[in-house]
């Protein structure tokens, strides 16, 4: 019977792979709901769930792909491979309106690109302090300050190697949580009360589960805007971090 399941699930390796990510989104919100009252976001905990999963997967089968070098869970690997992670950050991109983020008025368009660009500096900076000197690791890790999505199409783009691109999504991971936690706490210093400081907000920090969060455990009504401008965050840090911003860095690290 175990042999019968086992070569059942072997040869349904992408039905497995969207079980077990349910399973363990699933899972990450009944946390974040039960545990957090919301406040620490189930994508958060989704995240760190399957850094655990990749590192536990590794260490069973001495790879490096993670939970994807065991057979049974080789479909985990084409589900989150580069084609539908692509297609994910489009979709989520076209999600917004850009007649929206016109309305918001220049004031979120300049916190769009200042998010993106010193997030980028404060984690190639961080980078740099822990010992990365080519241009590759540092923009890559640069990425991942700007959000966890940001950091693996970066590195992807640049060919940089697996660990360091998995440093890049756990300081996203950091950032969303540090953004969930002191929003609420910070909200009412800086007058975040109304859509417009709503979209400045998403717009300076742009991790999309640390905003989401944040706001919500502030005012649920301000979420929609935070969202929709941390959205073209993403967007607008998976077009800079792996061109003009490389480049950049290359100038300054040229290796």
């Amino acid at each position: 019977m175990s042999e019968l399941l086992y070569q059942a699930l072997f040869k349904n390796g992408l039905l497995v792979g969207f079980a077990v990510v349910g399973g363990v989104i699933w899972l990450s919100y009944f946390v974040s709901e039960r545990f957090t009252h919301g406040r620490l976001h189930g994508s958060a905990i989704a995240v760190f769930g399957g850094l655990l999963l990749a590192y536990i997967g590794g260490v069973f089968s001495g790879g490096k792909n993670g939970i994807a070098d065991l057979p049974v869970f080789a479909g985990v690997g084409l589900m989150g491979g580069a084609m539908l992670r692509d297609f994910s950050i489009v979709a989520t991109a076209y999600g917004a309106s850009f007649e929206d983020l016109k309305k918001s008025g220049l004031p979120v368009v300049i916190a769009l690109f200042a998010g993106v660009i010193v997030s980028f500096v404060c984690g190639g900076a961080v980078a740099f302090a822990f010992g990365y000197r080519d241009a590759v690791s540092i923009a890559t890790i640069g990425a991942g300050a700007v959000t966890y999505i940001v950091g693996p199409v970066t590195g992807a783009a640049l060919g940089a190697t697996s660990d360091v691109m998995a440093l890049s999504i756990a300081a996203g991971l950091v950032k969303a949580i540090l953004v969930m936690i002191a929003t609420p706490l910070v909200a009412k210093s800086i007058g975040l009360d109304n859509p417009h400081t709503a979209m400045v907000y998403g717009g300076t920090l742009g991790t999309n589960s640390g905003v989401s969060a944040g706001l919500a455990a502030t005012d649920p009504k301000l979420v929609p805007y935070g969202v929709m401008a941390a959205t073209f965050y993403t967007g607008l840090g998976c077009l800079l971090a792996p061109s003009v911003l490389y480049l950049a860095t290359r100038m300054i690290f040229p290796f």
